[in-house]
């Protein structure tokens, strides 16, 4: 993802609004002190602004970070009237503990290199915490083999054999082709016909199709997102960042409970 600040039409019609209040603000000034003439004001606001571009630098880094904090506040609403489908769909694997009390949603992808990098941290971070539920959200969208991948992993849950044919996906390399998946699917002790077979139900389809759904409405278009309580989390997570969120997840939980008692 860029770093790179870059003004939304938001901030475009604000920092409008501003020069605006500016100008009006010197119309005002003009008439209060009539010795100053508009064209002199005018004078001495360019120079000042031309001295001091810093001034225009803040102010467009301010509606910069109002319009991340409206962005921010805006998903974490839609987070929480998505909840249901988010976290308890009834399609998608739920890892680590089922019954956790911090539920870390990711959206993914078999061909992403991000995907792949964040896999061991990720189930580290689950596995050594214990009471974390991870619910696995199949998201191809980097062409025709990822859609093939996520259809065999989601055939896979047909046979039980979900997290060991995730692992061995995520820790494939290479392309992904049917040749490969047939092998891989032999290696965790997968029914190879009847995968094939799942595969082409159209109930794994309209997984993925769900999937695009809620990715579209949350505003995610790249691989891994992660959903960690209330919070969206875009691209790589290391483990002591992912802990640090996890923990204020829970503090967040703990303080809502408590004003709700």
């Amino acid at each position: 993802m860029s770093g790179k600040t870059r003004l939304s039409s938001l901030s475009i019609l604000s920092l409008c609004a501003l020069i605006g209040l500016i100008a009006f603000g010197a119309y005002q000034y003009v008439l209060a002190k009539p010795q100053v003439s508009e064209d002199e004001f005018g004078e001495r606001v360019r120079a000042y602004l031309l001295s001091n571009p810093q001034v225009l630098r803040e102010v467009i880094a301010e509606l910069s970070k109002q319009e991340e904090v409206a962005a921010s506040t805006e998903r974490q609403g839609l987070i929480a009237s998505l909840a249901t489908d988010l976290k308890e769909d009834g399609y998608s694997y739920v890892a680590g503990n089922p019954d956790g009390d911090v539920t870390i949603v990711e959206f993914f992808d078999y061909r992403c290199g991000y995907c792949k990098q964040s896999f061991p941290e990720l189930m580290k971070t689950v596995e050594e915490d214990g009471n974390i539920r991870l619910v696995l959200k199949e998201f191809p969208i980097l062409g025709p083999d990822s859609f093939l991948a996520s259809q065999a992993a989601i055939a896979s849950l047909e046979q039980d054999k979900y997290l060991e044919f995730h692992t061995a996906l995520m820790g494939s390399r290479g392309g992904v082709t049917i040749e490969r998946i047939r092998s891989i699917a032999a290696d965790v002790g997968l029914d190879v016909e009847k995968l094939e077979a799942d595969m082409k139900k159209d109930a794994v389809r309209e997984v993925v199709e769900k999937n695009y759904v809620l990715a579209k409405q949350l505003g995610i278009s790249g691989t891994p997102a992660f959903i960690i309580g209330d919070e969206f989390i875009p691209g790589v997570v290391s483990g002591e960042q992912m802990k640090e969120i996890i923990s204020a997840a829970r503090e967040s939980a703990a303080l809502a409970a408590n004003n709700d008692s």
